[in-house]
């Protein structure tokens, strides 16, 4: 049974066991990922950052010819791969910069995702990572779940992984909410989403920023402490509602903690940027079934 190198990485209390593979020799099943993730008889995590060169990957090589390094191997804690994290993707560049394997100065590092090269920079708070456009569907699902008595409507956002946000009136429901189990989308998006419900602050805006609070259930994964596209999308979808003369720039609180977000002009249209912390925890060896 082969042993492997691991680090324990943390973004806000979402958590990922990182493994450092730069040639793109390791090849883990979903079963091994679902081992490694489990809480009671693996290290723990709600999923895996796997550390290789984009040059390794047949999947990274639009990342290698932008000029990324680094692609981000991101598996949800049940092995499914994901499109992007934005607490991983932090998390991944803290472990870049630590292991010296990257220099991350003011220009930043960009590192390759299965939705797209990102840019990652250095921020007071920690790491600020541009997640890009965005797409919003207003037709987006019914959303059930335990703890509300009727359904409610999601709004779809999109920030490279699919999302439905739901708005809730106050945080006596927000705590309420029994996201032990999955909540039911009607209908299920194809690729299935990540859902988020959201508490919009009274007042909204507070010294020019909007301020909202949010607990997610993430697909492949179940409720975590955060989820970094998950905040930005939950600030696009309350701007969206909230219409003209909205802020650029929001916090938002999750059980894990808190994150920035803003909202950036660009030439190709306006971009998302996400902002907060990036923990590394400790370092092992594991035995890998």
């Amino acid at each position: 049974m082969p042993t492997i190198a691991f680090t324990k990485g943390h973004g806000t209390g979402n958590d990922f066991v990182i493994v450092a593979d730069p040639d793109g020799q390791l090849d883990f099943s979903d079963a091994q990922v679902a081992a490694l993730c489990d809480r009671r008889f693996g290290i723990g995590a709600d999923g895996l950052l796997r550390v290789v060169r984009s040059a390794a990957l047949a999947e990274g090589a639009d990342a290698a010819a932008s000029g990324a390094e680094w692609f981000m191997d991101y598996r949800n804690a049940d092995g499914s791969a994901a499109e992007m994290c934005g607490n991983g993707i932090r998390v991944y560049a803290r472990y870049l910069a630590d292991a010296g394997l990257a220099v991350i100065d003011g220009e930043g590092i960009l590192i390759g995702t299965r939705a797209g090269t990102k840019l990652v920079t250095r921020v007071e708070s920690g790491f600020e990572v541009d997640l890009g456009t965005w797409t919003v569907d207003e037709d987006g699902p019914l959303v059930r779940a335990r703890g509300l008595v009727v359904a409610r409507p999601g709004l779809g956002i999109d920030v490279g992984n699919p999302h439905v946000i739901v708005a809730l009136p106050g945080d006596d429901e927000l705590d309420g909410l029994d996201l032990s189990w999955r909540p039911v989308l009607d209908p299920e998006p194809p690729a299935g989403a990540n859902v988020e419900f959201a508490v919009p602050a009274d007042p909204l805006v507070q010294a020019g920023v909007g301020v909202i609070r949010m607990r997610v259930f993430e697909r492949g994964v179940g409720e975590t402490l955060s989820c970094g596209t998950g905040v930005a999308a939950a600030a696009l979808a309350v701007r969206h509602w909230a219409g003209a003369g909205a802020p650029d720039v929001w916090r938002v609180t999750v059980p894990g903690g808190e994150l920035g977000v803003r909202i950036q002009a660009h030439d190709g249209g306006a971009h998302v940027l996400l902002s907060g912390p990036a923990t590394l925890v400790y370092s092992g060896e594991v035995a890998l079934a």
